[in-house]
């Protein structure tokens, strides 16, 4: 699979990921290939390039839940920023709470995970795709962490507006739901606590806050654009963990409980220098799942310390996308 920019995409390409539009309307479907007036449609998107597959690569495979993460962020992208220009221009919302709601009702009460695949932003959509991620991790955490509704709805609007809206037309269009302001400032403050070393003693934290603040540093570091490296959703876990002081760790686990990070099929780098793949999960403790190593085939329990206490994951290996690198053959093999 290969990154193409929009002007380097030639007709007879395959498509790696599908295309939809505003209305969450599939244009391209993932495999397909693409024709010079495709090309040119594709252009009018403002996507800055594709993810094309080699001419013989299989398509990789996409669940349900994959397919469907992606339509809603597209068409929830567009509402958002339909709506942040009428908020602009008018002062006023619309849709806003018709938004906060479909993300609570898609993603507020899973009892499942999902796999919390990134897209690649352009610079004219990198803040609207970033608050609608950050609204949705914002949704499953709320859930796990059995917020009260009232309290989900307001974490919720905060993670769409904050850093579209300034602080004033907030505190103005939300006057009824004053958290939604304070879950904006909260976040804020604990983002620039950390760039500091520090938060004031005297800053009382709400769960909203809390919850916003661990949502961003989520998605701005596993995000992909055109002049980033993503971090690992394991990077990116241990980054904040090893930061007590500003992100709660239960809360920071609430992510971990929501999404699927190291599960079968996982593809590990260990502080050993070897390479492994996950073939059990470890819901206890995410970072000690049971593995096969690449060097000599060995089953190695992660779980088990006093044998492998020394033993670590430092990180997940990945494809171009950002995808997992999968072995599926390999799982089939020891009955997964």
């Amino acid at each position: 699979m290969q990154f193409k920019k929009i002007e380097d995409l030639r007709p007879g390409m395959r498509l790696a990921r599908p295309i939809y539009n505003k209305n969450g309307v599939m244009l391209f479907d993932r495999d397909a290939k693409i024709s010079a007036a495709g090309i040119a449609s594709i252009q009018n998107f403002g996507l800055i390039g594709l993810f094309i597959l080699e001419p013989a690569e299989p398509c990789p495979p996409m669940s349900e839940d994959d397919i469907e993460f992606e339509r809603f962020q597209t068409v929830n992208v567009f509402g958002l920023m339909d709506e942040i220009e009428k908020i602009k221009n008018q002062g006023r919302t619309a849709k806003l709470s018709i938004i906060v709601s479909n993300i609570i009702k898609s993603y507020g009460h899973l009892e499942r995970k999902i796999n919390f695949n990134q897209n690649l932003r352009s610079e004219e959509d990198a803040k609207y795709k970033h608050a609608i991620n950050v609204a949705i991790l914002t949704a499953m955490m709320s859930n796990k962490l059995n917020l009260k509704v009232e309290d989900r709805l307001d974490a919720v609007t905060a993670a769409l507006v904050r850093g579209l809206v300034n602080i004033d037309t907030i505190e103005k269009l939300f006057s009824s739901n004053p958290n939604v302001k304070r879950y904006v400032f909260q976040a804020d403050t604990i983002l620039q606590g950390v760039e500091d070393g520090a938060i004031e003693a005297n800053v009382k934290l709400m769960d909203g806050g809390k919850i916003l603040a661990i949502a961003d540093v989520f998605d701005s570091m596993t995000c992909m654009s055109a002049d980033k490296t993503p971090d690992s959703e394991v990077a990116t876990i241990k980054y904040m963990l090893d930061k007590p002081g500003f992100f709660d760790k239960n809360f920071v686990m609430s992510i971990v409980e929501s999404i699927n990070i190291l599960v079968p099929g996982i593809c590990v780098e260990l502080n050993t220098g070897s390479k492994a793949l996950v073939i059990s999960e470890n819901k206890r403790d995410m970072f000690r799942p049971m593995i096969l190593s690449f060097d000599n085939n060995e089953i190695i329990d992660l779980s088990n310390t006093n044998s492998y206490g020394d033993v670590e994951i430092i990180d997940i290996m990945k494809t171009m996308d950002n995808r997992h690198v999968m072995d599926t053959e390999m799982l089939k093999n020891f009955g997964l």
